[in-house]
């Protein structure tokens, strides 16, 4: 898992509220986000095809390209590839979009996100770019592990299933 700490929550895993930590970097003179053109789910493909081109990719904490990359900087570099401008810090895309409400209703494309410790409520510490459901019980998604670099993994894998916290639709 990488350390891409983002915010603390106030309920169990399955569900946060979270807020956001206290000193905030200045404010960018460029927008957060720049919307799709059109429907979201047309650019679903590119991200997904773009995401996987980084696996192999290195981690490095705060990396934004090839050489190296952490977990939220994956998913601000794969967006800017496609045309799509998101939040480069994690804690801001936690709060970016709108919340998937049910796991069954996650889609290729929504993001993921997960605490340190399975079972126990803290901040997210990583994030993940759904590409692929497969099931009921196969939702994989590509994300930059500190100890392996950029890959896929399933959200019910034993290690990620009890650190789930919740799911966002960017757009």
């Amino acid at each position: 898992m990488s350390s891409c700490a983002v915010f603390r929550t106030s309920e169990s895993p399955s569900r946060s509220t979270g807020s956001r930590p206290a000193a905030k970097a200045p404010a960018s003179k460029r927008p957060l986000a720049v919307k799709p053109k059109g429907s979201y789910t047309h650019y679903v493909h590119d991200i997904v095809r773009t995401a996987r081109s980084f696996t192999g990719t290195p981690y490095r904490s705060g990396g934004n390209d090839r050489r190296g990359i952490d977990c939220s900087g994956l998913v601000a570099s794969v967006y800017t590839e496609v045309g799509l401008k998101v939040p480069r810090i994690s804690w801001q895309q936690a709060e970016f979009g709108t919340e998937v409400e049910e796991v069954n209703d996650i889609k290729a494309g929504d993001w993921i996100f997960y605490v340190p410790d399975a079972g126990k409520a803290g901040y997210v510490s990583h994030v993940g770019i759904v590409t692929e459901v497969k099931g009921k019980s196969e939702i994989l998604f590509i994300h930059a592990s500190s100890s392996k670099g950029v890959r896929e993994d399933n959200l019910y894998s034993k290690y990620f299933k009890n650190r789930f916290v919740k799911a966002m639709r960017p757009f």
